[in-house]
This record gives C-alpha cells, sequence and structure tokens, in this order.
C-alpha cells in the first residue's frame, strides 16, 4: 500500500473583541495585536475593522499539531484581552453590533479596500475560519480543488454560526457569506482545466488593474497564489476549538481521499458549479437541519445523512491522517446543533441577544 504524503496544515481564525460590559464589539486600538506580535510574531495581525483580531497556525504536520496551536493562539488572544478589560468570542457576525460604528484599521491596504469598494468594505463586518491543506504539486492541486468543490456546502453546513446581523433574527443559519457575496471574486471557485490557465486568469485580472495582487481572488476555495496550498474559506468561524479542528480534520481528509483516489488513476465527479450553488444556499439557510441535492440520484436528501455519506467516503483514509478523535466529533455537532443552533436556542429562551453574546464569548475557552 502506498503511503500517502503529508498534507500539512495552516489554520486561520478571525476573533471578536467585546465590551464585556455593553456586549458590543470593541475596538482594541491594536493593543492586542502589538502585545501578541512580542509572543506570536507573524501569527497574529489586525483586520479590516479594528475589532477584529486575526491568528494564524504555524505550517502544522497533523491535525494534533493544528488543535495545540489554535488552544494556545485562542489562551493568549484571551490573556491580551483581558489586559485591556475586554474579553473574546467566536462566531460568523456579532449578534447586534452595527458595522457603521466600528473604526477601520488605520492602514494602507484596507485604506485601498475601502477606497475601491466603498460600504461593501466597511459593512464587511464578519468572522470566518480559513484552512490551508499542503499540495506541493500545484496541478495536482489544481485538480483536487475542482473535485472537493462539490463538498463545500457540506463542510459549510457544519460550520454555520451566524444566524444574527444588527440585531436582527436573519432567518439564516449563516448571514455571514450573505454579507460577503457583496464583494467581487466571492462564492464558488471557477473551473480550469490546468494551472497555466488558472495563472493566466490571476495575471490578467493583475493586468488589467482590477486586482493589484492575486491574493484578491476572495472565493470559497482557492489554489493560493503564493503558497503550495488549497486554500478552504467557507466556513464561518467556529464557537469552539472542538468545532474548528473537526471541521479542519474533515478538510484535510477530503483532500487526502481524493489525492488516494487520483493515486489509482480515478477522480470524484465534477459537477456544475450552478448545482453546487443551490446546496451552498440550501446550507446557509438551513444548516445541517435541512436538505441538500444528491446530484448522483438527482433527488433531495437530508443533509445530516448526506455529512454521513462524506464520513464514509474519507474513512479509509482517516486512520493514516491520524485525526479520527477529531473527525468523530462530528456525530456531536449533529446531535448538539451547530453555533447557529445553538445561539437561536438561547435566543429563544431569553429574548435577550446580550445573553447570546455571553453564550459567544462563554463557549470561545470550552476545552482551553
Amino acid at each position: 500500500m502506498r503511503k500517502l504524503p503529508v498534507f500539512t496544515l495552516g489554520v486561520e481564525e478571525e476573533y471578536q473583541i467585546i465590551d464585556p460590559q455593553t456586549r458590543d464589539l470593541r475596538s482594541h486600538l491594536s493593543k492586542i495585536v502589538d502585545g501578541a506580535k512580542i509572543i506570536l510574531n507573524e501569527q497574529v495581525k489586525a483586520e479590516m475593522h479594528q475589532s477584529v483580531v486575526e491568528v494564524g497556525t504555524n505550517i502544522c504536520k497533523n491535525v494534533k499539531e493544528a488543535t495545540d496551536e489554535i488552544k494556545f493562539l485562542r489562551s493568549k488572544i484571551v490573556e491580551l484581552a483581558q489586559k485591556q478589560d475586554l474579553i473574546v468570542g467566536g462566531a460568523g457576525t456579532h449578534p447586534f453590533s452595527k458595522w457603521q460604528d466600528q473604526p477601520i484599521t488605520d492602514d494602507p491596504r484596507y485604506h485601498n479596500i475601502v477606497n475601491e469598494l466603498q460600504d461593501a468594505a466597511r459593512s464587511n463586518l464578519i468572522f470566518g475560519m480559513h484552512c490551508h491543506v499542503g499540495i506541493e504539486n500545484r496541478e495536482i492541486g489544481l485538480q483536487l480543488m475542482n473535485q472537493a468543490c462539490y463538498f463545500l456546502p457540506h463542510i459549510f453546513a457544519l460550520s454555520t454560526n451566524s444566524p444574527f446581523w444588527e440585531g436582527r433574527q436573519t432567518g439564516y443559519k449563516s448571514f455571514r457569506t450573505k454579507v460577503f457575496d457583496k464583494f467581487p471574486r466571492t462564492g464558488l471557485p471557477e473551473y480550469f482545466d490546468s494551472v497555466s490557465s488558472y495563472d493566466n486568469y490571476l495575471e490578467t485580472l493583475v493586468k488589467t488593474n482590477c486586482i493589484d495582487n492575486p491574493k484578491k481572488i476572495w472565493w470559497d476555495l482557492r489554489l493560493h497564489p503564493f503558497y503550495d496550498t488549497i486554500e478552504f474559506r467557507i466556513c464561518d468561524m467556529s464557537l469552539t476549538v472542538d468545532e474548528t479542528m473537526c471541521i479542519v480534520a474533515i478538510i484535510q481528509a477530503i483532500v487526502a481521499k481524493l489525492y488516494k483516489l487520483s493515486l489509482h488513476n480515478m477522480s470524484f465527479n465534477i459537477y456544475r458549479l450552478a448545482l453546487i450553488k443551490e446546496n451552498k444556499f440550501r446550507a446557509a439557510r438551513y444548516g445541517i437541519e435541512g436538505n441538500m441535492i444528491d446530484f448522483g440520484l438527482q433527488k433531495e436528501v437530508e443533509t445530516k445523512l448526506l455529512i454521513i455519506e462524506l464520513l464514509e467516503f474519507i474513512d479509509d483514509v482517516v486512520d493514516e491522517l491520524g485525526s479520527r478523535e477529531q473527525i468523530n466529533y462530528v456525530h456531536t455537532i449533529m446531535k448538539e446543533g451547530t453555533g447557529a443552533d445553538k445561539q437561536l436556542a438561547v435566543f429563544e429562551k431569553t429574548n435577550d441577544l446580550a445573553k447570546v453574546v455571553d453564550f459567544i464569548t462563554g463557549e470561545f475557552t470550552k476545552g482551553l
């Protein structure tokens, strides 16, 4: 049996910095980022809004390493926030904060984005989790990206954690994606038949001043322009470490399984983007509680059943990756609900969005 290569991982999380009195998002005036840089170097950075902190792991050899890093990063940011009398939370949107009240970080990069995109950028007060999976051969990486696109709604459904926006219950399990849709070059990735056609597309956009660098392709999944990774960008920020790492482990296993198929001259079906978009909408609207389309059977199937099928599909690579414990947490998510389901349950019980914020910040440190 041919061994799988090491599918390295890099995980990025975007945290909400919150005032414990008002429960609103609050600018940390770069103090958390500046304090963290002393300990964490480049693993922490400011985001467009001053109430957001982004962290990223180092390159990790496996899910266990990535879990340890995320626990460490969450703990450090909580510690630094406490020194500023602030608290930290993890969710795709804040339940009631208004983007108009949140100052933009004073940085030329963000000024340029705001200058170009105006209120689409100013209102982009959202929080995601990104996962990089290392693939040294970009040609193989592109083929895996084309195939992995089918699974994006399944992963996304498990991550849904943004049911509120500006004090309103939106009716969506993930409203974050609806906010981000206002940006250009977002959503599901185009199909490319070769790396040269992909690179040619990026070069054309740069050459024609659509973008000043290829990182401004903000798709749900992209072959990274500078690193040898496929980057999954569709997920909402998770409440807990366990949820983040469960989803990261599933993402890594999907890539490993598709790679394993390629070793046997097989590949997963590539479906039309228009069909995958239908499943993405259903995941955003209903999370794991609705139905998605099984394109093979050409019928609606419960999303939870499709997730069980996904677990069966990846099962033969999980032990080699050493991630069974993290992947098994998916059964807890399916039983207890996603972050969105839990937020909605708190609101239904209390009718108080401040209590929802308390829940989000309370869950953030769970398992640390």
